[in-house]
């Protein structure tokens, strides 16, 4: 198999498996919210129709900007998959496209000219801050590896054991993270209903469907990097199991929790996250 299909099968094997994971965890909070919710497969059939919808663009956008928003954010995360499921590559190249979605999510709120998504993008600023643990918590997994190449940390975890035992608060400052973008979070500010759909607000048609394809993949791909840092090495079915767990936890927690203010959801995140850098700091160094 050339690379080019190999990239292509990840693709959409990315999509269409977060596709399903972002169903289930809509039926997971309806379950726990003693609602019936919607079957899994609609979030992909949802995510499809788009493309076939009439595409409208606001007048009061800047429209060069407005369209090559969505087609970046794609692209970004399909980088993502190549880095990351394809190639093993290093940790930094996968956060420094993390790092370009954040812009991303900025600028396409800013572009509509919506208020909602002016409001949006302020509020991606204000949430970038509580992503720095993020970052703290690969230079822990470099620190115990000596390596930020992905292969690497998986071959160094086949012999020492999974990372999530010798470090577990950072896989706990990088799971924040992934209930920081998991649908209907309480930290989600970006996309409180007060927002509409946040910086998605004036995306319509095949924009949005490649806004709702862009969602499937990332949510894979923090799934995949979550697993493989900590978990790994795992197969497909550990991979499967892993991603349908977190799932579960995420919408478990989106379930019972309201959607915090932007101050709170801000303080909480990093109340959370120094605690595990310092946890992590004393289990690494005494």
């Amino acid at each position: 198999m050339n690379l080019m299909a190999e990239i292509l099968i990840q693709v959409v094997i990315a999509f269409l498996a977060g596709s399903l994971l972002l169903g289930l965890h809509r039926k997971i909070m309806a379950r726990v919210q003693r609602r019936p919710g919607p079957p899994i497969i609609q979030y992909l059939l949802h995510s499809l129709k788009f493309f076939f919808k009439e595409t409208s663009i606001p007048k009061t956008v800047s429209k060069p900007f407005y369209i090559g928003i969505v087609f970046i954010l794609a692209l970004i995360w399909i980088v993502g998959v190549i880095v990351g499921p394809v190639a093993h590559d290093s940790l930094l190249i996968l956060f420094g496209v993390y790092a370009v979605y954040k812009i991303v999510e900025h600028n396409s709120g800013s572009s509509s000219g919506s208020p909602y998504g002016k409001l949006s993008c302020v509020r991606a600023v204000l949430s970038a801050a509580t992503e720095l643990p993020l970052f703290a918590s690969i230079v822990f997994v470099y620190l115990v590896t000596g390596s930020m190449n992905i292969g690497e940390i998986i071959a160094y975890q086949s012999v020492h054991g999974s990372l999530v035992y010798t470090i577990p608060f950072a896989a706990l400052m990088f799971f924040m993270l992934i209930i920081t973008k998991s649908p209907y979070s309480p930290f989600a500010i970006t996309k409180d209903k007060a927002l509409i759909s946040g910086f998605e607000t004036e995306h319509f048609g095949l924009l949005r469907g490649f806004m709702h394809f862009s969602e499937s993949i990332a949510w894979y791909v923090m799934l995949w990097v979550f697993l493989t840092i900590f978990f790994g090495p795992l197969n497909a079915v550990g991979y499967l199991i892993g991603m349908i767990v977190i799932t579960f936890i995420t919408g478990f927690i989106n379930a019972t929790t309201p959607i915090l203010s932007p101050n709170h959801s801000v303080m909480t995140q990093i109340t959370i996250g120094a605690f595990c850098f310092f946890a992590t700091i004393l289990m690494i160094f005494i």
